[in-house]
């Protein structure tokens, strides 16, 4: 399936602003929604803050207001942008969702939301053809300060064909 749409939460947008790669977004996905607490969450920083200083002045990524979250999110007791932007995909068929939350994404999973982390846009955008290598990009994600395991940076390189195993 062919991901056009996406509603990103706060950790994939500071992290891929604080690494230069914001930009992916824009050049693999159509439309990019950010549920306002999630915007108020990323702009909220220091005026030394990429992230803070970046997203209200790029012309891709659209500002929306969540009126409520749903009961099936709500259930789950997670963060409020994670909750914000679950709730943004279930009355949004036909988005996926970019966030990192470990329940956060057993959560999307139970509700069938489609999702991906912070890593697997880096992914996509090699397997796209819009960089030639995956691992410089999750090498500047992890100097970003998003953590990954030992095992899905394995999983990654495999994926984008990148690994000597």
């Amino acid at each position: 399936m062919l991901i056009k749409k996406v509603i990103v939460n706060s950790s994939p947008l500071i992290a891929l602003f604080k690494s230069k790669q914001a930009d992916l977004l824009a050049q693999l996905f159509d439309r990019i929604l950010v549920p306002g607490s999630v915007w108020d969450e990323v702009t909220s920083g220091s005026k030394n803050d990429v992230a803070a200083t970046e997203l209200a002045n790029v012309s891709w990524a659209w500002r929306i207001e969540i009126a409520s979250i749903s009961p099936e999110v709500l259930a789950w007791d997670l963060g409020k942008g994670e909750s914000a932007v679950l709730s943004l995909a279930l009355k949004k068929p036909g988005f996926a969702v970019i966030i990192d939350d470990r329940a956060a994404r057993r959560c999307d999973q139970s509700l069938g939301v489609i999702s991906m982390g912070t890593a697997g846009v880096i992914l996509l955008a090699k397997k796209r053809g819009l960089i030639p290598l995956a691992s410089p990009g999750i090498q500047a994600l992890q100097e970003a300060g998003l953590w990954l395991s030992d095992g899905l940076i394995n999983l990654l390189q495999q994926q984008a064909g990148e690994s000597d195993k």
